[in-house]
């Protein structure tokens, strides 16, 4: 298949920060949401995109606590596996009558024990796709109107697996770590379908990989287990040799994803190291997208299954 999936030459790279992509870019009048705001790589995201002008509505599982991280923003509460909390906050949001300019879909969680959700749905699935799904798609009547990019923040993890079309809720064989693979191409797939839905109306979609940061999102993951990947030493610090970011470096992606003018006229496509990735080697090496997660007949597959479990959809 063709694809737009060629690096650019954004001038940015693996080390740069998210202060670094928003040089010269004013946020003033903007309004950004930002799932998960107020820990690890959202926390970043929010304090660059508020200091560049922005005015950043976090919705939080845990709204007190983001309120002392994230002290004089906007957070309301939201918990992404429970679909009637997602109707819950949207509907509040389009009560305010804003539009919305940046959407930047970056709450998760990964490798997590099994656990259900809703009516029994895999928590990662659930939480890190069909909730974005359906926040999406219930805030579209303030997305359109702006034009907006939405950011869907995805993984290097995507190449574990595809979407397991047979059993995407995991009813048997559960391995945390697959279904944290085909929840994060679930996150690619998304973005691409929507940047196909919405670019009549001016509103385009990106996915990425923000790099290997270590933040939060590894909570469920024993001391132990992190050691033997050579991801921390027996004393919990972080190894070099395993190219981890800092969490300023790993926010750069979705922020530059978000905002920047090089990005103009395009969409749909998978983005690292603040640049848009080249299609996965043949070799299997863990670079770039695998060719899976952009096929456009499966991100339209997703898209239906999807509008189907939530029962939203803003394009029916």
């Amino acid at each position: 298949m063709t694809t737009a999936q060629h690096k650019i030459g954004s001038g940015f790279g693996a080390h740069s920060t998210a202060d670094d992509v928003l040089q010269g870019v004013d946020l003033t009048g903007k309004l950004a949401i930002v799932t998960g705001g107020y820990s690890g790589l959202g926390l970043e995201t929010t304090r660059a995109l508020t200091k560049a002008g922005a005015h950043v509505v976090v919705p939080a599982r845990r709204p007190a606590a983001a309120r002392e991280a994230v002290e004089g923003i906007e957070v309301d509460e939201l918990d992404l596996g429970d679909l009637d909390s997602v109707r819950a906050f949207a509907e509040r949001f389009l009560a305010s009558g804003r539009t919305v300019d940046i959407v930047i879909d970056n709450a998760g969680i990964m490798a997590c024990p099994e656990t259900r959700v809703g009516p029994g749905w895999e928590a990662q699935f659930a939480t890190n796709h069909l909730g974005h799904f359906a926040l999406v798609n219930r805030l579209w009547p303030a997305i359109e109107p702006g034009g907006a990019r939405i950011v869907s923040v995805s993984s290097g993890a995507h190449h574990i697996s595809g979407i397991r079309w047979d059993d995407v809720h995991w009813r048997t064989g559960y391995d945390k770590w697959e279904a944290y693979g085909q929840a994060k191409t679930a996150n690619v797939l998304f973005a691409v379908h929507l940047d196909r839905l919405g670019r009549e109306s001016g509103v385009r979609a990106f996915a990425l990989h923000p790099g290997g940061i270590l933040t939060p999102l590894q909570r469920h993951l024993a001391k132990e287990e992190m050691v033997e990947r050579g991801w921390i030493d027996e004393n919990g610090n972080p190894l070099n040799p395993s190219g981890f970011k800092s969490p300023q470096e790993g926010a750069a992606t979705q922020v530059w994803a978000a905002t920047s003018p090089q990005l103009a006229g395009l969409g749909g496509v998978y983005c690292e190291d603040c640049d848009i990735a080249e299609v996965a080697p043949a070799d299997g090496e863990r670079t770039g997208v695998r060719d899976y997660a952009i096929d456009p007949e499966q991100a339209a597959r997703l898209w239906t299954l999807s509008a189907e479990l939530t029962g939203v959809n803003a394009f029916a």
